[in-house]
């Protein structure tokens, strides 16, 4: 663990996760309270939609309520394709809506996107383009959601290739780079569901890959999420609290 000194450029990670995610604002928090300033963002699946609205300016408070404001619906509908069972054209809408229909070029915060181009395998940073695709296409868990084209390119997630996007903050100019690693503590639950299933054998995919990747971080955020679910909308104010709650107990240990 490498202290956090000077001022120095430092670079956020947040890694993918669902509705975990939401834990991801009470980080922020955290780093306003502490006084923590943001200078690279880059984010995976539910964390790019997080580090997106902050990278445009969004508050944690103001992110807090668009969270809170979520259905399931708002951000999935049943769309029984040959590639997915859901749709999750409502995240594009969510981002329109909170932010409007803007490009990487505009963002007051550098940000870059992780996806994985389901053809070749192969890890995809998006900085340039909509942001709005880009925050779709980091966000479709393969199997559950149906892929985005972008450029003739079919993405899908990107905790496929980069769950934690530590090594792209740094490519990008942090000289100090904190992640957020959502799933160091998996649920030992029951799944309930279709949807549990998967997304439980993505977690375990994901959950060794992780910690390798993220190993020349300086500093991981791990709040221990073990007792939520990945799903359940209801869940949100509690996974803030406790995302702020661990945050600010280890972030402690640098500053």
């Amino acid at each position: 663990m490498t202290k956090l000194k000077g001022n120095k450029k430092i670079g956020l990670a947040l890694g993918g996760g669902v509705v975990l995610g939401a834990a991801h604002i009470g980080v922020l928090k955290a780093l306003d309270e502490l006084k923590i300033k943001v200078s690279y963002l880059a984010g995976t699946s539910i964390g790019s939609l997080i580090a997106a609205l902050f990278a445009f300016g969004k508050s944690w408070e103001e992110i807090k309520e668009i969270a809170r404001e979520l259905k399931w619906l708002d951000i999935s509908r049943v769309s029984l394709s040959k590639y997915g069972l859901l749709s999750n054209d409502t995240i594009g809408n969510i981002i329109n809506d909170s932010i409007g229909s803007v490009s990487f070029n505009d963002a007051q915060i550098p940000l870059a996107v992780i996806a994985t181009d389901i053809v070749s395998g192969e890890k995809v940073v998006i900085s340039e383009g909509s942001i709005a695709e880009a925050v779709m296409a980091s966000t479709c868990i393969p199997g559950i959601f149906n892929p985005v084209e972008i450029n003739d390119t079919m993405l899908v997630d990107g905790g496929i290739v980069e769950n934690v996007p530590t090594t792209t903050v740094e490519e990008m100019g942090a000289e100090y780079v904190i992640g957020v690693d959502l799933n160091s503590k998996l649920d030992n639950k029951k799944p309930e569901n279709i949807i549990e299933i998967l997304l439980k054998a993505f977690d375990y995919a994901l959950h060794s890959a992780t910690k390798l990747q993220t190993k020349e971080a300086h500093f991981i955020i791990t709040p221990d999420l073990g007792s939520y679910n990945a799903i359940d909308l209801d869940q949100i104010p509690d996974l803030i609290d406790k995302g702020y709650e661990d945050a600010m107990d280890q972030l402690r240990e640098i500053v």
